[in-house]
């Protein structure tokens, strides 16, 4: 065969198989990461009304379920729960619903939630994150190994699942609590967010992040003095939010939303999306 017909049907073969590919990803299918500790796994116990599917709302199961039927890295309906088996009612529950009610008809919502009640930030940084590990009480070592010892791993792996579906479209971040008064978390949620981005061939600070306040001093939050720390996020990151917990009820613990407050949280958190996506 002459170089030039090989080079040819080299050529044919590859832009088929770009074009296979190019239809393969849908772009009308916004896929949103989030993570997290135990605000964003969900503590609250969800209720009938929580549990009606939106068929444009789904997630990618971050853990396998066998008592749900689902398994890891497949898409289902998105009903709580979205994180591991046994959590409840997240912010991302209705952070999905709110958007799918906000955009066109033709756009599908995909969300992917992978948290871990009581982690500190450390957790998620791909460099370090087994040095903080070693440091963890064994009931948290538990929740971790169910993502194989590395939820920042098993969080960019599903992204690269669900990037062959659709687009992300953005990233949700609710934690802070075990690090309280850590006038660093900033930077290293920076750093977090900066290597989701680069390990999934994102362009630097293409993709929102959105960060919830904790409960608030007024609903009695045990940690409300961060919330100023997280109110200064938008100085590393351009592209961040901050989005306010004012009126989210919390539980007595002073620590954790009710279900109601989740719902109203979650709400703000698609409110935000909604406005950054219509502005595109």
């Amino acid at each position: 065969m002459k170089k030039s017909t090989f080079k040819l049907l080299l050529i044919s073969f590859l832009t088929s198989f770009c074009t296979i590919n190019s239809f393969a990803q849908d772009p009308n299918f916004y896929i949103f990461l989030s993570f997290g500790q135990s605000n964003m796994e969900g503590s609250a116990k969800y209720e009938s009304q929580d549990t009606v599917a939106n068929e444009r709302f789904k997630v990618l199961q971050a853990v396998d379920c066998p008592d749900l039927n689902r398994e890891m890295g497949n898409w289902y309906p998105a009903v709580p729960p979205l994180s591991r088996c046994n959590t409840g009612l997240t912010p991302g529950d209705y952070f999905g619903r709110t958007l799918a009610e906000s955009l066109p008809d033709s756009i599908k919502i995909g969300i992917i939630n992978v948290s871990v009640g009581g982690c500190k930030i450390e957790l998620f940084e791909k460099d370090s994150y087994e040095s903080y590990v070693e440091t963890t009480p064994g009931w948290m070592k538990g929740m971790i190994a169910q993502y194989n010892g590395n939820p920042y791993g098993r969080l960019l792996d599903l992204a690269k699942i669900a990037q062959k579906d659709g687009v992300i479209k953005g990233i949700l971040l609710h934690q802070g609590e075990s690090n309280t008064g850590d006038e660093s978390w900033p930077r290293k949620v920076e750093g977090v967010y900066d290597n989701l981005l680069g390990d999934l061939g994102l362009v630097p600070d293409s993709v929102p992040l959105l960060a919830g306040e904790l409960v608030s001093a007024d609903q009695g939050g045990k940690c409300a003095s961060m919330n100023p720390i997280i109110a200064t996020l938008p100085e590393l990151i351009p592209n961040s939010y901050v989005i306010s917990s004012e009126d989210c009820e919390a539980i007595s613990d002073g620590l954790h939303f009710s279900a109601a407050g989740y719902r109203l949280l979650g709400s703000r958190y698609g409110e935000q999306m909604a406005q950054l996506l219509m502005e595109e």
